[in-house]
């Protein structure tokens, strides 16, 4: 009997030691990184071959490239693949540039647009088909026309909504084309009227067209449109480990000292996140080519470093450290 205890004792000894074993090496075990997201920016899509038909429905022309632009970058943020580029800082280059609306499909334009930004890839895409997928309907500049049965599609004929979007993923490094994909929606109930039947329409006045509201999602055309987002988004996601990754170069000047705190002039619009550990260094002299008077080489010396802890878009506060205090006029850098 004794004999017997004892080996028990030895047993459970055994598997309680096992388990704490596996235990403490399974809470040792080093966390997996995080996935580094590709950053990108959405341009306005072009909706030139449907513009025809958007001014019968609405009643007056209508962005619906912004509108479709806008939601597909809802729908990227949402799916969490990509790091997408605010609107107010894309807006700035594109007036900056003198960007027009004719440039919205062009490449070679959006991968300039793209490279100022610092992105490694920019979305630009047209609209094919917005309006009635109708047998007997005309159809009209490459997208579904109304036909006979007038505005809003009114007609003792019920029809369904069909919206088509054609997207090109571009390298902005090489402009290269890294994806094209071409999303289709298409509304599962029908209607005698596009923008009728559950949706309390309202209208969208001076040629700003909330698609995003739930007025327009609730109509048939609304519909069609969150779905040929959704297939477009959804594509786009797929092609995410295509996107080579651009290493963005941060180069700032510290505009404000207080104590540990220091302000950048660089934010968001820079590149610039929280957690971003930069660079403090202040300029020594300058070596200029004797035979020119041009600067060659700026020299430097480092006197510490520094946490991002927060950004806005031109701006961003960090927490410093180094061998002596740090000055307005100090260089940051990643």
């Amino acid at each position: 009997m004794v004999c017997t205890r004892a080996i028990r004792l030895v047993v459970v000894s055994f598997v309680l030691a096992f388990f704490c074993t596996a235990g403490m090496a399974q809470d040792a075990a080093p966390a997996a990184a995080p996935a580094v997201k590709h950053r990108v920016a959405v341009m306005n899509f072009d909706y030139g071959t449907v513009r025809t038909t958007v001014a019968q429905i609405f009643g007056s022309d209508q962005d619906v490239g912004k509108g479709i632009s806008d939601l597909l970058v809802q729908k990227l943020v949402q799916d969490g693949k990509y790091s997408v580029i605010e609107r107010n800082a894309l807006d700035k280059i594109l007036s900056e540039q003198n960007f027009s609306n004719s440039d919205r499909a062009d490449s070679t334009t959006a991968a300039k647009i793209g490279k100022i930004l610092g992105v490694d890839a920019i979305i630009i895409g047209s609209i094919t088909q917005f309006g009635r997928d109708d047998k007997h309907t005309n159809v009209g500049g490459g997208g579904y026309g109304l036909g006979k049965y007038g505005i809003g599609g009114v007609g003792k004929s019920e029809a369904k909504a069909v919206v088509a979007v054609s997207a090109r993923m571009v390298n902005t490094t090489t402009g290269e084309i890294i994806a094209a994909v071409t999303g289709m929606g298409e509304s599962t109930r029908g209607s005698t009227s596009l923008l009728g039947a559950g949706g309390g329409w309202s209208g969208g006045g001076g040629g700003h067209l909330d698609m995003g509201s739930s007025n327009f999602a609730n109509t048939i055309l609304g519909e069609a449109v969150r779905k040929a987002v959704d297939d477009t988004g959804a594509q786009i996601d797929a092609a995410s480990e295509k996107v080579p990754t651009i290493k963005l170069e941060i180069n700032g000047v510290v505009a404000d000292v207080s104590g540990s705190t220091l302000i950048v002039n660089v934010g968001k619009a820079a590149g610039v996140k929280v957690g971003d550990k930069l660079t403090v260094s202040r300029p020594v002299r300058v070596v200029k080519d004797p035979t020119t008077g041009k600067v060659i080489k700026s020299v430097v010396d480092k006197i510490g470093e520094a946490t991002v802890t927060e950004v806005d878009n031109d701006s961003a506060t960090l927490t410093f450290s180094g061998s002596s205090p740090a000055k307005v006029g100090d260089i940051v850098k990643n």
